[in-house]
């Protein structure tokens, strides 16, 4: 009688010996560690300051200048997250066989590695989700409930404290690495294939430097002007209301009827002190000129010609003393750009605007008409548009 044949029965959960691709070495790992880990320390310093610039009243005064300053640091964050998407993504797929590794049997390596893996765990959880809702709000969709500022802010803290502890573990392997040939097998896992299959080591690096660098043309328009025809990803092209974009209309903060009404008057306060001013009568006082752009979070910006009354010619009016922190008020009833706070160096600064024109000509309504703050090197969220008071809290 002839007996059955007997056929491989195929594993639920593979192994790490199941994968003997030669591309998965730390060869290329280092390599590609070594280009995320200056992504991800660019994304993070950059965090830092925007996050900086954004606090209502920081022990540390965020600075005036460079004007563009912001427009800048912000510009390199969006696009060093950007970058690190498929350097990420590769690096993951190189290392993921060795989170099929079975534990070691002795208890202190056991610790160690169990150590590790959550050390990974956490690295690689906060990896994701920092460049998943980053790229959500550069594009503005928010799926979810809580609060993006400071959620990013603190999992920031959380992927870089992570990433340090993982290249403190792994740094005789990086070195080594990093040190060697990038076709050295040295320190392969048993089992890798002996040689390059459909594709060579430098052909996989070289191809995602390349995926890395069109992600990044594709985007980086949205701060720098001449990629805009490259940069079919850019969140916001450059144009808009008398040349200048925006994110939201008036109508869709429903401040229409307000901002236009013939009765609209600017509030000025300092205390007891209060004065209040038609358009007429902004457009009367002493007019500044600046150039400044407009920088915002989701890392589009855009230069533009402002004009306007200083923010301190105002306060002078109600007797504010040099340095005084300002809460600026929207006509707006709703949204988070509804109110803002002006430090004393930005309320004193000589080209920290009430605007009233764009370009020469008066500001659209989606601009902010009547009136909208303009000030060098801030946020564009903190630029509040539909302007209909100036309290001075200290």
């Amino acid at each position: 009688m002839r007996l059955p044949e007997v056929r491989d029965v195929p594993r639920a959960i593979p192994r790490e010996d199941d994968f003997s691709s030669w591309l998965r070495s730390p060869a290329v790992t280092a390599r590609l560690g070594f280009w995320l880990g200056i992504t991800f320390g660019l994304a993070f310093v950059t965090g830092l300051i925007s996050h900086w610039a954004q606090t209502p009243s920081p022990w540390l005064a965020f600075p005036t200048s460079p004007s563009w300053g912001y427009r800048v640091t912000q510009g390199v964050h969006v696009i060093a997250g950007t970058a690190a998407v498929p350097l990420l993504l590769v690096k993951l797929w190189t290392v993921f066989p060795k989170l099929l590794a079975r534990p070691p049997r002795d208890v202190r390596e056991l610790v160690l590695h169990g150590l590790e893996r959550v050390s990974i765990a956490v690295l690689v959880a906060a990896a994701i989700f920092q460049l998943v809702t980053g790229l959500a709000n550069a594009a503005q969709w928010y799926p979810w409930q809580f609060n993006f500022r400071p959620t990013h802010y603190a999992l920031g803290w959380i992927a870089i404290g992570a990433l340090g502890v993982h290249i403190a573990v792994k740094l005789p392997i990086i070195r080594t690495a990093l040190a060697s040939d990038v076709d050295s097998t040295a320190q392969d896992r048993a089992g890798t294939a002996a040689g390059p299959g459909v594709m060579s080591r430098r052909g996989l690096l070289r191809t995602t430097w390349a995926a890395a660098g069109v992600a990044v043309l594709a985007t980086a328009g949205a701060t720098v002007p001449w990629l805009r025809t490259v940069s079919v990803l850019g969140v916001r092209s450059g144009t808009g209301p008398q040349g200048v974009p925006i994110n939201h209309t008036a109508a869709y903060r429903g401040v229409v009827a307000a901002a236009t009404r013939a009765t609209y008057r600017l509030t000025v306060v300092n205390g007891d002190r209060e004065a209040k001013f038609s358009l007429a009568d902004l457009r009367a006082m002493p007019q500044t000129t600046a150039s400044l752009p407009i920088a915002c979070v989701e890392g589009w910006s855009a230069g533009a010609t402002w004009t306007g009354v200083p923010v301190r010619h105002l306060l002078e009016l109600v007797d504010a003393p040099a340095g005084s922190e300002v809460l600026v008020e929207s006509l707006q009833e709703h949204g988070g750009e509804r109110v803002s706070t002006l430090p004393g160096n930005f309320s004193d600064h000589p080209h920290t605007l009430l605007a009233l024109d764009l370009e020469g000509e008066p500001l659209s309504i989606d601009h902010g008409f009547p009136c909208r703050l303009i000030a060098p090197d801030r946020p564009g969220v903190l630029q509040t548009k539909w302007v209909g008071r100036l309290e001075v809290t200290t």
